[in-house]
């Protein structure tokens, strides 16, 4: 077993770290919430007082935080400066492809070993250990962070060199946010037209409209007891996550000279759910901006 540092302790941080007590790790967390540090030693982990102090002890890093900023910041300003020779660094962060490619890369640099391994599944999958991990990284710092991966999720799986976990997150949550619009729109038009939306989950589930935000994250309230629509749409996944992820998969897009215009249209009606009061909600929630139902 491992002594891990663990920096970044939110919704899905806690719920990580707690899987790694779980699996017999000594977690030493850090976050500039002391409540989150708090809950994080009620769940078996030990108080570090610094990002610092956590990754001196450590022989591998897990960082979960909220944007590419604040990845460089700690890793630069504080991180780099304080590990060990060799030390693991594991980047669950969802950011930017460049910034996951410049600070993977003076990982490299400085000796150290690093992948990025954004994660797909929200914070039910975080707290029950069935996270999906899209990793970025050379074969050998892969196999070396599966090992430690394996305790949070279901599947691990290696995208590509440096940078190519956060491309595939981008583009998997792009694709997610559209089959979720287009799934709440059905549902929407299937209200009108007079169907039960029982019935409706019945037949599209098992036919060509069928996705996994019909049969896993179904946006209505009934057909799947566990989904976020059945608890007013609390998240789960909130909207202004997915919005913050649709707007990395533009920006990549724009550097990249693709063209992705549905892509654009998710951003578009997201960002206008979040403006209108959404950002806190689940992002199936937007299935009552599109009913009409949003605010009453």
């Amino acid at each position: 077993m491992a002594k891990i540092a663990f920096i970044g302790l939110g919704n899905m941080g806690s719920g990580m770290a707690a899987n790694l007590v779980k699996a017999g790790h000594e977690v030493l967390a850090f976050d500039l919430s002391a409540d989150a540090v708090a809950h994080a030693v009620n769940s078996g982990a030990s108080a570090a007082a610094s990002a610092a102090e956590a990754v001196a002890a450590a022989e591998a890093v897990v960082t979960m935080l909220p944007a590419g900023k604040h990845v460089r910041a700690v890793y630069e300003g504080e991180i780099f400066g304080s590990a060990a020779p060799g030390t693991l660094f594991m980047d669950c962060s969802t950011i930017d492809v460049a910034s996951a490619r410049h600070v993977g890369g003076l990982a490299v640099e400085k000796g150290f070993r690093f992948v990025d391994a954004p994660v797909s599944g929200g914070v039910a999958a975080a707290q029950g250990g069935t996270l999906t991990f899209m990793v970025g990284g050379s074969e050998a710092d892969f196999a070396a962070a599966e090992v430690f991966l394996d305790a949070m999720g279901k599947a691990v799986l290696r995208a590509g060199d440096l940078g190519a976990g956060q491309a595939a997150k981008i583009c998997n949550n792009m694709l997610l946010a559209i089959t979720m619009i287009g799934t709440c729109e059905a549902f929407a038009l299937a209200d009108k037209l007079g169907l039960d939306a029982q019935k409706f989950f019945d037949i599209s589930s098992k036919a060509s409209g069928q996705s996994w935000s019909m049969t896993s994250y179904c946006p209505v309230p009934g057909p799947i007891p566990t989904t976020p629509a059945n608890n007013g749409y609390k998240p789960g996944f909130a909207t202004a996550m997915m919005l913050k992820d649709l707007k990395l998969a533009q920006d990549a897009a724009q550097t990249a000279g693709a063209t992705t215009p549905l892509g654009a249209q998710a951003e578009a009606l997201y960002a206008m759910f979040d403006n209108l009061g959404g950002g806190a909600s689940d992002f199936s929630g937007i299935y009552k901006l599109l009913d009409g139902s949003w605010g009453e």
